[in-house]
């Protein structure tokens, strides 16, 4: 991922030199850098500069929302004191905060470069709130075991398509079995139209096959907690532990399945593992009113009578039709039926102004 040299921000830079701050200590203060974002973990990160360096950074300002994958743009600032500067506090730094890690300098990042795509969840007040930026491979991983939750496959598949994101099913621990019920749920998926694709990290069968689906890609995994992702991890890039996990681990003190963390591919690209989860809720501003991110219901909605429709009880509905001639997998339908009422739900609660209210 190229990224655009060091810069300035010339209006910042005009400010501050209006306001009689020497032009030397502007000029050192306001030297910018662009990076990558390779870990986040709540208000911590680590950012990777044009060097290859790895550096731990904090968003400047509550109100900037940064994570994994993101290209930032960033400046080195002297150490903020406790309760000291907030919002466009300006403290000069001298000759010898410069270094990344030396003399107390923070490394603060500035603004969030434009994204070329960016993967939502809803947050506690129904708001749109990023997970991974920058993708262009979702691969859900789900497992014979622990017993997957395909409702919430369907909702990180809903919200990969509602932001156009490629989106593909990884089936990991193929060597305990698949058991025919199992089976017949990946098919409905390939049904659908999702590419699974099938592997062990344990004995690396299928694996190869994985590492030519990411090279060249931003591909991130993600899925319920026990399904193996820091496993394949590991084996889609077997360094991947020495690069970033001790960086976050001196941090945070914790294990780094806490954080998101961005790994490069041997063969190109990059690979971001996402903590697993229990629960996934897309952002429902995002998803496309007509279909939610069900594909499926997107190729059939034309079929219907109202162009309005909301293929739950309205008559001459084409998706409901196929769910009940078998055409569209019932399980699928009943999960397309309980993300809408959960969309109209959240719609309602904001009321006419569209703030939710209390």
């Amino acid at each position: 991922m190229d990224f655009h040299g060091p810069s300035r921000s010339t209006s910042l830079r005009d400010s501050l030199v209006a306001r009689d701050i020497p032009v030397a200590q502007v000029d050192l203060v306001q030297e910018t850098f662009d990076a990558l974002v390779t870990a986040a973990f709540g208000r911590h990160l680590l950012v990777r500069n044009l060097a290859g360096e790895e550096l731990k950074a904090r968003p400047f300002g509550r109100g900037l929302s940064v994570v994994c994958g993101d290209r930032v743009r960033c400046r080195m600032d002297a150490s903020t004191p406790a309760g000291g500067a907030q919002g466009g506090d300006f403290q000069a730094l001298d000759a010898r905060s410069r270094a990344p890690r030396g003399g107390g300098a923070e490394i603060h990042v500035l603004e969030v470069l434009p994204r070329t795509s960016c993967l939502y969840r809803s947050n506690a007040r129904g708001g749109a709130e990023p997970v991974v930026a920058n993708l262009s491979l979702l691969m859900v991983v789900i497992a014979p075991t622990p017993m997957p939750d395909l409702f919430v496959v369907d909702r990180y598949l809903s919200a990969a398509l509602s932001v156009a994101i490629p989106a593909i099913l990884v089936l990991n621990k193929r060597e305990l079995g698949v058991t025919p019920e199992l089976r017949a749920d990946l098919d409905a998926f390939r049904a659908a139209g999702y590419d699974c694709a099938e592997c062990s990290a344990r004995s690396d069968e299928g694996v190869g096959a994985l590492v030519d689906l990411c090279s060249g890609k931003v591909a991130t995994l993600v899925g319920q907690s026990g399904v193996g992702k820091s496993s394949l991890v590991h084996r889609l890039v077997p360094h991947a532990n020495v690069e970033v996990g001790e960086l976050v681990r001196e941090e945070e003190g914790r294990h780094t399945t806490t954080a998101s963390r961005l790994f490069d591919l041997p063969r190109g690209g990059h690979l971001i593992d996402s903590p697993g989860v229990r629960d996934f809720a897309p952002a429902i501003d995002m998803l496309g009113a007509a279909h939610l991110g069900f594909v499926e219901v997107a190729r059939l909605a034309p079929g219907c009578r109202f162009n309005d429709c909301r293929h739950m009880r309205e008559p001459a509905c084409a998706v409901r039709a196929a769910a009940e001639s078998g055409a569209m997998s019932a399980r699928r339908y009943e999960s397309y039926r309980r993300l809408r009422r959960l969309h109209e739900e959240l719609i309602q609660s904001r009321g006419p102004t569209g703030r939710k209210t209390t």
